[in-house]
């Protein structure tokens, strides 16, 4: 039983197509988050985010900063609050920059709200940014991380990777659709 233990350790997915898994992972559940939140203050359905599919970028790369950058800082819950501050009010305000340059739409608009800049960050979301980051790191990621361990645990090896590489292509076929739907 130990050897097979083992064996199956030896196949476990390497950093990198770790870190694609909960890019995809968080992605779909800010996709899920967004879409509920536009129903509840719409009271119907609208498409959020750029792409096609049921995926929201931002989410899983946000996921994937702390993760793999700010999760280090867990133990001390200042620091953990403070650079989750500073590096997602930079994330975002790049991100509303680029998809603006890139696409001539507003995903986000904070104009309105006290403290903004140009209407791509604001104090406000600042803060939430950084207490949603010790919620991330302490409590939500812990436990998807438990599930999706035990998950892959069970799922052989190729067949892990065969749904990333089939989720990398479907991503990137989806992005490069909804991007050429803006731009032409």
């Amino acid at each position: 039983m130990d050897e097979e233990k083992i064996i199956k350790d030896d196949k476990n997915l390497n950093s990198f197509y770790y870190i694609l898994l909960i890019f995809f992972i968080y992605a779909f559940i800010g996709w899920l988050l967004e879409t509920a939140y536009a129903v509840y203050n719409f009271g119907y359905f609208v498409k959020r985010g750029f792409l096609f599919g049921p995926i929201c970028p931002i989410y899983g790369f946000g996921a994937v900063i702390m993760v793999k950058y700010i999760e280090k800082y867990k133990e001390n819950s200042l620091k953990l609050f403070i650079f989750s501050i500073v590096i997602f009010s930079v994330f975002e305000y790049l991100a509303s920059y680029v998809l603006d340059a890139l696409f001539a739409s507003k995903w986000w608009d904070y104009t309105n709200d006290f403290f903004n800049l140009n209407g791509r960050i604001s104090i406000f979301y600042s803060f939430v940014w950084g207490i949603f980051a010790i919620m991330f790191v302490n409590h939500i990621h812990p436990f998807v991380k438990k599930y999706v361990d035990k998950l892959l645990y069970r799922i052989p090896y190729y067949s892990q990777l065969l749904a990333l590489y089939l989720f990398a292509v479907i991503y990137a076929f989806d992005t490069i659709v909804s991007i050429s739907k803006y731009l032409f």
